[in-house]
């Protein structure tokens, strides 16, 4: 496995503040110190880049910095440095299981309506805990998982889903192929996601229109005619990859982004959803048109299924 390593060292006369500040940059990349004044993240490329700007801003503070690539480290092997990163995130997550499980005692000895916006506010705190510990798992800790599972458990006894999840009638890719799509103008997230799933996943040549009502001969999505559109609890992109039996892990991380964005239900937790509903609001500001729209929707979905299919990609020893 390769790895990037950072060791710094500031001016004796530097202040607290300095050396604060770097501690506090380090932890919050989730990197490991695997023996003194040394600090090792996976060699992706964003943690190359991190470490990069970190030691520039040690050099600006007068300060001395290494970045070095390495294959291994002298006394530990790779399962022994996996075993560091996922004791770190462990501790992280059994404090955030902590308070998740004091705001479940809360809500089990009754919720009063008045007392729901606070509650849901706490909740929103432990999101946020989660997605940053999230964002520096980087070997899956299983604790993630029971910690996710947690919040959304809280999540839908503050907000239980109007109605159970229905059955999705199947439909065959090639029964739509060909054919003109339609939606509603000034595409959001669910028509976006529907669009890039069609240009991806179902017809590669398909004309997508947008207008307010389609025509005969055209198959709606999201709108309230046509097949493909909201059913029970689930958004458009989620009877979509049903219906069409698509089965890559990846396109369900993205269902439940794009569900929690359109539906603001707090069912989903994936670090991505901020920024991708933050992508999406700057969109709706600009007054773009449909078809720009749609040509950075498909993008932004694009590159968020290459990131999350290569996160979900079983690793190769050694890499």
């Amino acid at each position: 496995m390769n790895w990037i390593a950072f060791s710094s060292s500031l001016p004796p006369e530097a202040s607290s503040s300095p050396r604060v500040a770097l501690w506090r940059r380090l932890q919050r990349l989730g990197a490991i110190s695997p023996t003194s004044g040394l600090y090792l993240l996976p060699a992706t490329d964003e943690c190359i880049e991190a470490f990069q700007w970190l030691a520039q801003e040690v050099r600006h503070a007068q300060g001395q910095a290494l970045v070095m690539y390495a294959n291994q480290v002298e006394g530990l092997d790779d399962q022994q440095l996996v075993e560091l990163f996922q004791q770190a995130r462990r501790e992280e997550y059994a404090q955030l299981r902590t308070q998740t499980e004091a705001l479940a005692d809360l809500i089990r000895v009754g919720v009063e309506v008045e007392e729901r916006p606070e509650l849901q506010a706490a909740l929103e705190k432990l999101h946020r805990q989660y997605a940053a510990i999230k964002r520096t798992d980087y070997f899956d800790c299983p604790e993630g998982t029971l910690a996710a599972a947690a919040l959304a458990r809280i999540a839908e006894s503050l907000s239980p889903r109007l109605s159970p999840e229905p059955e999705v009638e199947p439909a065959t890719l090639a029964a739509y192929q060909d054919k003109r799509w339609v939606t509603r103008p000034q595409p959001h997230v669910d028509r976006l996601a529907s669009a890039w799933l069609i240009r991806r996943f179902i017809d590669p040549e398909a004309a997508i229109r947008y207008a307010e009502r389609p025509e005969p001969d055209e198959v709606a999505f999201d709108m309230s005619q046509g097949r493909f559109g909201h059913q029970g609890s689930l958004c458009t992109f989620e009877v979509m990859i049903r219906a069409f039996s698509l089965d890559e892990p990846a396109l369900y991380i993205i269902a439940d982004i794009v569900h929690e964005i359109d539906l603001h239900d707090g069912l989903s937790l994936h670090p991505e959803t901020a920024g991708v509903e933050a992508v999406l609001k700057g969109w709706s500001l600009a007054n773009l048109s449909d078809a720009e729209l749609e040509r950075r929707g498909i993008a932004l979905y694009d590159g968020l299924f290459a990131a999350l299919s290569h996160r979900l990609a079983p690793r190769r020893e050694g890499a």
